[in-house]
């Protein structure tokens, strides 16, 4: 599920969820909504975002692949 891997995917970076808006260039609550689980289905362009200031595949961001060493 893309919410949980977001989730841990940002809290290895050691990012708030305010961060990772900012680096994202998103607004806290496309982020938020999405971790939540509570968007389920999230706009492409949203977690192509996501998975570039996270620096993840969007397999990575989707659970779809091992994910790689956690940057920070």
């Amino acid at each position: 599920m893309i919410a949980e891997r977001l989730k841990k995917l940002r809290k290895e970076k050691g990012w708030s969820q305010q961060k990772l808006t900012e680096k994202a260039g998103l607004s806290y609550a496309v982020v938020t909504k999405v971790e939540q689980g509570i968007t389920t289905d999230p706009a492409l362009s949203s977690l192509i975002k996501i998975a570039d200031a996270l620096g993840v595949t969007l397999d990575e961001l989707a659970g779809r692949t091992p994910p790689r060493r956690p940057t920070k």
